[in-house]
């Protein structure tokens, strides 16, 4: 089973390399383009065949280990 995990900041963290790209971007002429934020992607080839399993072992690993709680978040989904 494979998950997969989205790590970005909390919204109340600034995210320099977002505005950067954001900036970029409206130079380049993308206007309609207000904000970007950015993060990590990662995905897990998992030894089990249960979802709820998988996603329990994918939030360990990111509490543990992907993630900083203190300034960010994540996402998962399983399949």
């Amino acid at each position: 089973m494979r998950a997969r995990v989205f790590v970005t900041l909390k919204p109340s963290v600034f995210d320099p390399q977002g505005r950067t790209i954001a900036d970029a971007l409206q130079s380049l002429g993308y206007g309609g383009v207000e904000d970007v934020r950015q993060g990590k992607y990662f995905e897990l080839e998992l030894k089990t065949s249960e979802a709820g399993s998988a996603r329990a072992l994918a939030a360990e690993v990111a509490d543990k280990l992907l993630a900083n709680p203190v300034i960010e978040s994540y996402r998962i989904e399983v399949d």
